[in-house]
């Protein structure tokens, strides 16, 4: 991934792959420096809070259940289409997790 390409992980009935992404954080040593949320109604703007706190700072975030939040997905793509690479850490990075719809 890089600071400019999100990446989504499709879910399948009974997977999670939150406990492997917080491995693959470990592994990078970047445990300390991911944070994430479970999105639903009402947590768009905490999530908007967390990516720009991440691109600031250089931190990963991690956006779960992303289907759960539809109205808040255009909100989503402005924001990553938006974002200054010039203004963004290079340590940021942005995951997310969806189920397929």
């Amino acid at each position: 991934s890089t600071k400019a390409s999100p990446l989504i992980f499709f879910l399948s009935p009974g997977s999670d792959p939150v406990n492997d992404m917080l491995e693959f954080a470990e592994s990078k040593g970047m445990s300390h420096k991911l944070e994430s949320i479970s999105l639903g109604q009402g947590q768009g703007p905490k999530a908007a809070s967390m990516i720009e706190k991440g691109r600031e700072v250089g931190t990963w975030v991690l956006l779960c259940n992303c289907h759960l939040c539809i109205s808040w997905l255009p909100e989503l793509e402005r924001i990553c289409e938006q974002m200054n690479l010039d203004d963004t850490d290079d340590g940021y990075r942005l995951w997310l997790t969806s189920m397929p719809t």
